[in-house]
């Protein structure tokens, strides 16, 4: 069984020291996000999630979902559980009031999905597709459309999926094949086409399901320029709100998975479904984008998730299992071995998990509240920024979190040796979880391309002064300070070099796109490595003045997890620079029939 306790003193560190979540408060809207609110949230989530969501995790995965004569059931315990989590209001957590959310922070919602990730991804699929298609159709939904379907996704009695995906098409969207014909009313138009890998397609924790789906309308343009979105609810709704006939949608099959096999992955029929177009006609990939980036960052989240626990049962395992001396002789000597914590190479594995973790959790943070202030700051400038910011993050937080994430639930594995490969010790599923993160919600290398393709060069290089100038502005005031040398310093030359890959990528790839591409994914990886720096060397000058006080061993901790980053892990970036100067001839001069 994997262990897992929610890191609350980890939270608070990360809300209030590192950041000020007290800002939120004085937002429009979010008056009562007071950081005593927070922290209340925050242990009722753990509790759910630690008594509720955990006990779940390791049943739910060897019974899986199951299909017959186009019914899905969910494991044993997960109906009891949604309706808990349904009851403690958990669907409505950062939804609109005026539709029956409660209307507090992004940032909260982000750390109670990390719990929930933490100790069952696989049952926090079906909320967290919710949560998409709620995002989505607050955005760009009509107003009848928003008064139909919000109110009851927030209370949860409705799911939400997102169907994109095709047999012959996944991230090339424009080969979409689906099609709508209008009906009878305006608005309505006739679905028929096939999805596949659709998450939580079809289940029995909800009345009804909400697919929003990607459909071209007859006669519409070629390519992603001719894609138009509808709402196509699993019951049609009568003329009094109820719930009617069945529409003509129906699962032909659910996936048999590496991991989250408890989270329903479906192929879905639709045949002539009455739909909902949203929006306007041809312009459906705007609106789907909202609910693909809102996944994309929670993706990356499930990757640190999946970390956290791979580090507590890691690390209580080394702790308890006796193997071998230490290496300067017996620590315990009265015992027949010492624990595998003593040995370096035991402590480098659980140090980098911790890092990536920890550093990771601090990023959330940053882009989460980054979310709060495009949405709710008064201050149209402020709000500007904060969404360049969180379109440059984006596909960071998904590719490298999720990317280290199961570099961490590997570690773990092999901290663990044998007994890391053995079911009952849990770790090899959250290994085998942790796989689809770096595959779902556009593979990491797409992630990749979106980032040196899109982010970098949008309104030429704004997204990037939102990232590069208050990290400039930090290492300058802080380079000349002793106490801070260690972790400025390196911090100071990864960044520099960050600057000068970034302006080569920008330049070559102007003159030959496979340039950009080469260098992609070292890229991506690279600027997150330069992130997190940025970010431990904050978490490190936050406690250095605290290491006198009555938590000294939470902030040594600290320090020496900062240290270890910079020392062990950052210095990978120079491997990865190398990479990107090499260039494309490398990749490219290969001939296709010699491979």
């Amino acid at each position: 069984m994997t262990i897992y306790e929610a890191p609350l003193r980890d939270y608070r560190f990360v809300l209030n020291e590192l950041f000020d979540v007290s800002e939120l408060s004085t937002f429009p809207g979010y008056g009562d996000a007071t950081p005593e609110m927070v922290e209340t949230v925050l242990a009722e989530g753990a509790k759910l999630c630690e008594e509720v969501l955990l006990p779940l995790n390791r049943s739910g995965d060897e019974e899986g979902c199951s299909f017959e004569n186009g019914v899905v059931r969910t494991p044993k315990g997960f109906q009891e559980a949604y309706r808990l989590f349904r009851e403690g209001g958990w669907t409505a957590l950062a939804g609109d009031p005026a539709y029956g959310g409660q209307g507090l922070p992004h940032t909260l919602h982000f750390f109670v999905e990390e719990m929930i990730s933490s100790t069952n991804l696989a049952f926090g699929m079906y909320p967290g597709l919710s949560q998409g298609a709620y995002s989505a159709i607050h955005n760009h939904g009509s107003a009848a459309q928003k008064k139909t379907y919000l109110p009851r996704l927030l209370d949860g009695s409705w799911s939400g999926t997102m169907c994109l995906t095709e047999p012959q098409c996944g991230t090339d969207l424009g080969q979409i094949r689906t099609k709508a014909v209008p009906g009878e009313a305006e608005g309505f138009y006739k679905i028929t086409g096939t999805k596949i890998f659709i998450s939580a397609g079809e289940h029995d924790l909800t009345e009804n399901i909400i697919h929003l789906v990607l459909a071209r309308i007859e006669g519409a343009p070629e390519g992603i320029r001719g894609i138009s979105l509808f709402i196509v609810p699993k019951f049609r709704l009568a003329k009094d709100g109820n719930l009617g006939a069945r529409n003509g949608v129906r699962c032909g099959s659910i996936e048999h998975k590496m991991g989250i096999k408890a989270s329903a992955t479906c192929v879905m029929n639709f045949d002539e479904a009455e739909g909902w177009l949203m929006g306007e006609p041809h312009k459906g990939m705007r609106a789907m984008f909202t609910m693909m980036n809102g996944a994309r960052l929670g993706v990356g989240m499930q990757g640190a998730s999946l970390g956290e626990t791979a580090y507590q049962t890691a690390r209580q395992y080394a702790k308890d299992r006796l193997q071998g001396r230490a290496l300067k002789g017996a620590r315990f000597p009265a015992k027949p071995a010492d624990p595998l914590i003593v040995h370096p190479d035991i402590r480098r594995m659980l140090l980098t998990i911790r890092a990536y973790t920890e550093g990771a959790r601090a990023a959330s943070a940053w882009a989460a509240m980054a979310l709060d202030r495009a949405s709710h700051h008064p201050d149209p400038m402020i709000r500007e920024e904060s969404e360049d910011f969180l379109a440059l993050m984006t596909p960071i937080i998904k590719g490298f979190f999720t990317d280290n994430g199961f570099i961490a639930t590997n570690l773990g594995m092999q901290i663990m040796g044998g007994h890391g490969y053995i079911r009952e010790w849990g770790m090899e599923q959250l290994v085998r979880d942790c796989r689809i993160t770096q595959i779902y919600e556009g593979a990491n290398g797409i992630q990749a391309l979106d980032l040196v393709g899109r982010k970098i060069p949008a309104h030429n290089g704004r997204a990037l002064r939102r990232f590069f100038h208050p990290v400039d502005a930090y290492i300058r005031a802080r380079l000349e300070k002793p106490e801070l040398q260690e972790f400025v310093a390196p911090l100071a030359k990864s960044f520099g070099r960050l600057q000068q890959v970034t302006a080569l990528i920008a330049q070559k790839g102007l003159v030959d796109p496979e340039e950009a591409g080469a260098a992609a994914s070292d890229y991506l990886r690279a600027f997150g490595l330069v992130a997190f720096a940025y970010l431990w060397a904050r978490m490190a000058e936050a406690s250095l003045p605290k290491l006198g006080g009555s938590e000294s061993a939470f902030y040594r901790g600290k320090l020496a997890t900062a240290r270890f980053f910079m020392a062990r892990l950052l210095p990978e970036t120079n491997a990865l620079f190398a990479n990107i100067t090499a260039g494309a001839k490398p990749l490219m001069d290969i001939e296709l029939d010699a491979f």
